[in-house]
């Protein structure tokens, strides 16, 4: 199996593989390929918070000409997986190949596929009217990977966020930053620019052991390729491995009252709203309860939401109120392009700042 994953959380998505379980798990550049059985692509598309998708790995060869890639795609057992109704719709991406056509490659790939089918299935037509089989390929430096997608939705797609406001941090990149600032049960969590509340769910997730995908479905439940109860087996697991006990609590604000009781409302869909306390405030008016905390937050910048003058501003305010009172009492994590993008001739720099 295949696991793609934003670049830079290849380590983040290896761990929690191995510890699901996962064997000969090896990282990529953006994608982590590991081995198991049925449980653990249901567990991985259940549990994984850092990838995007989880991937059947169907094959993986070099091909130079179109007629490599036709020959060798043919040959991949497709009906073990297709079944004569089933929809199976063909993309991926071509990097640094001498196949660089995308489209090209396409056309190939899915006429290799029915060609198989048609032998296989003795029939010259694919009315496609059935559960979707995403077929999924990538070719860098001419080798090639074919795929199957057994997630649907990208996994970033918990399910409690439908409704989100302007410029939202990707639930995946939430839970990453989350976990590198080493996020534990016990802690007291903020976010004073919470938004539609991603960071403060996928903190409260994290620290509780709360499953990202304990609530959704994926596009694999529709094949018939894993029993019933492997689903029933790894969703109870997923229960039992709750933390029941914690002293986890999470502070968030904002000054748009919207964003508030929109991540009240989020919070609430995924069962993490008992953890989260919630204000309508400004940042000038951040005054940590704790002594002690994790502070993670992905404020407005340039890009994003503000102009040059308004985010100088901004992190001017940022860099007084997050002071560190003492040593380990207060860390900052936040996307590095957020300093950056403030100017690009001089970057925020602070001690008060621990960046990710």
């Amino acid at each position: 199996m295949a696991a793609p994953c934003l670049m830079g959380t290849e380590g983040l998505v290896s761990d929690e593989l191995k510890q699901m379980g996962a064997e000969n798990v090896c990282a990529e550049n953006g994608r982590v390929f590991f081995e198991g059985n049925e449980n653990i692509l249901a567990r991985a598309n259940i549990n994984s918070r850092f990838s995007e998708r989880i991937l059947i790995v169907l094959d993986r060869f070099k091909a130079l000409t179109f007629t490599e890639l036709f020959d060798k795609v043919k040959i991949i057992n497709w009906s073990d997986f297709i079944g004569s109704a089933d929809t199976f719709p063909v993309k991926g991406y071509s990097l640094n190949s001498a196949l660089h056509s995308v489209p090209d490659c396409q056309k190939i790939i899915k006429k290799a596929v029915v060609e198989s089918l048609k032998e296989d299935y003795g029939i010259s037509w694919f009315e496609e009217s059935g559960p979707i089989h995403q077929i999924q390929f990538s070719i860098i430096k001419n080798d090639v990977t074919v795929m199957l997608d057994t997630s649907g939705a990208g996994l970033h797609k918990r399910g409690y966020r439908p409704e989100a406001n302007a410029a939202p941090i990707r639930e995946t990149l939430a839970a990453a930053m989350c976990s590198l600032s080493k996020l534990r049960h016990y802690h007291t969590f903020y976010d004073p620019f919470c938004g539609s509340g991603t960071i403060l769910i996928e903190g409260a997730m994290l620290a509780n052991n709360i499953a990202p995908g304990i609530n959704r479905n994926f596009a694999v439940d529709r094949w018939g390729f894993i029993s019933e109860n492997v689903w029933k087996e790894e969703r109870a697991r997923c229960h039992e491995i709750i933390k029941t006990d914690t002293d986890f609590i999470a502070f968030g604000s904002d000054t748009d009252k919207n964003s508030v009781e929109l991540t009240l409302a989020n919070a609430k869909r995924i069962k993490a709203d008992k953890f989260i306390r919630l204000s309508v405030a400004d940042i000038r008016d951040f005054n940590p309860s704790s002594e002690k905390g994790t502070l993670v937050t992905n404020p407005p910048y340039r890009e994003r939401m503000l102009d040059v003058k308004e985010s100088e501003k901004l992190y001017k305010i940022m860099g007084s109120k997050f002071e560190r009172k003492k040593a380990g009492a207060m860390e900052l994590f936040l996307p590095m392009k957020n300093l950056k993008s403030v100017s690009e001739e001089k970057p925020i720099k602070s001690e008060n700042f621990i960046t990710v």
